[in-house]
């Protein structure tokens, strides 16, 4: 037995769905054979309950440790902060500090709010749109969490059709008053977004979306959104909560020359750390005095400490160049290696978010043989790659070496109809569908 599948056993007893993060569920992964929990993490190595060691060539934290897990810079801003004490009955200076910090980043943004998560941080720039403009309706495209106003865009008029749009986020809970609110167009899809602009107008309250995702922008498309959203008198809002801090020091927009009224990081903000930061047009932040958003949690040392500490690597060490390099590698090395295993692979991302996918008829079958045959040779590895500062050529070289040998063997197994006869286990759960 091993103690970190044993461990989950006991926490899906304990917790609903046994872990916080549906990303972080073993069945996303490998199930009854993912190591579940770590005992220590340090740059782009963990290791499990049991001591063994992995390299983590995979999720990085579920993007969260841009510069790698503990980063010594970091931890010893937020030691200090600790020592100095976490939380009083005053505020931390270091929050106006950060604020100016990322105002100074992006000169078009005036305000900051501050918040832990990414999705409440969404759940706060829908807040304030919807109080800036005094309208109710958001059009938007991408993932943007998991709260209400949100996942009503899966209340359909039909209850047959609920969870149909954005497959695998059921709206349960979710009061149907707010069917209608949210209204669906796909990145690029400017004539979606276009009908949505004839159809509701001056009802909308904000175009919410992801600046880039898997691909970049069609010419002209974001540009297009800009004017719509000031035709229309619309918030236009980017969630930066995973594009924020890999192709720039700030926000992934800031490589694209369109401005937002608001936009959203959190993630990498704080390498690990919780933080998250609303930014935005003063015009339209100031809305939030005329609602309520308050949390006692916010107001913390350790949050604005971290993201200062990330911020001022970043810009120290241009670590997003490093992780364009270590993206670029990888995609280079799984096109290659897939060519050479005669593997249909079809590899997508941006460089450094990066990830693959088997053509075939099996299913997740594939993704999970990958995953158990790389964890044999001591990798965290997913069709996912999210490049870190901590990652070196020496660790992507050692990865490809296994993914050349766990390729052919997947081929293989394809052809022979023999994969779920290879696995330890079930396969992997699918998750949710982002709609892009």
């Amino acid at each position: 037995m091993r103690a970190g599948p044993d461990l989950y056993r006991k926490a899906r007893t304990l917790i609903p769905g046994g872990t916080q993060l549906l990303s972080k569920r073993p069945e996303m992964h490998l199930p009854g054979h993912w190591p579940s929990y770590y005992s220590r993490a340090q740059g782009a190595d963990v290791w499990d309950l049991d001591g063994n060691h992995y390299v983590d060539m995979g999720l990085s934290a579920v993007g969260a440790c841009v510069l790698g897990m503990a980063d010594p810079n970091v931890n010893a801003a937020v030691h200090v902060a600790v020592d100095a004490g976490n939380a009083s009955t005053l505020n931390c200076p270091e929050e106006v500090e950060l604020a100016e910090v990322l105002c100074e980043l992006h000169p078009w943004a005036s305000m900051v709010r501050y918040a832990r998560g990414g999705g409440e941080a969404m759940a706060v720039a829908a807040r304030i749109a919807r109080a800036s403009t005094g309208r109710e309706k958001i059009a938007f495209c991408g993932y943007h969490g998991w709260h209400d106003w949100y996942l009503a865009a899966n209340l359909a008029e039909d209850d047959a059709l609920d969870g149909h749009l954005l497959a695998g986020l059921a709206p349960a809970g979710v009061p149907r008053g707010l069917r209608g609110t949210m209204l669906p167009f796909r990145y690029n899809a400017l004539d979606e977004l276009e009908a949505i602009a004839a159809a509701e107008g001056q009802a909308l309250a904000a175009i919410v979306m992801e600046p880039l995702r898997n691909h970049g922008p069609a010419e002209g498309f974001l540009e297009r959104v800009r004017a719509i959203a000031t035709e229309t008198g619309a918030v236009l809002v980017f969630d930066e909560v995973t594009s924020g801090f890999r192709l720039a020091c700030g926000g992934a927009h800031r490589t694209l020359g369109v401005e937002p009224d608001i936009a959203v990081f959190a993630k990498a903000l704080g390498n690990g750390y919780p933080i998250a930061a609303i930014i935005g047009r003063r015009s339209v932040m100031q809305a939030a005095q005329s609602t309520f958003i308050s949390s006692t949690s916010w107001t913390e040392r350790i949050g604005p400490t971290a993201a200062l500490a990330t911020i001022r690597k970043f810009g120290r060490c241009t670590v997003h160049e490093h992780l364009m390099h270590m993206g670029t590698l990888v995609q280079e090395g799984w096109q290659k290696a897939a060519a050479q295993a005669e593997l249909d692979l079809e590899v997508s991302g941006i460089k450094p978010l990066s990830h693959f996918s088997i053509r075939s008829d099996a299913g997740e079958a594939p993704r999970t043989l990958f995953t158990q045959l790389m964890l044999e040779r001591g990798f965290l590895a997913h069709t996912n790659f999210y490049a870190t500062y901590a990652h070196t050529e020496q660790h992507v070289s050692s990865y490809l070496q296994a993914v050349r040998e766990v390729f052919p063997i997947i081929a293989s197994a394809l052809k022979k109809g023999t994969l779920e006869q290879m696995l330890r286990g079930p396969v992997a759960h699918a998750g949710f569908s982002r709609l892009t």
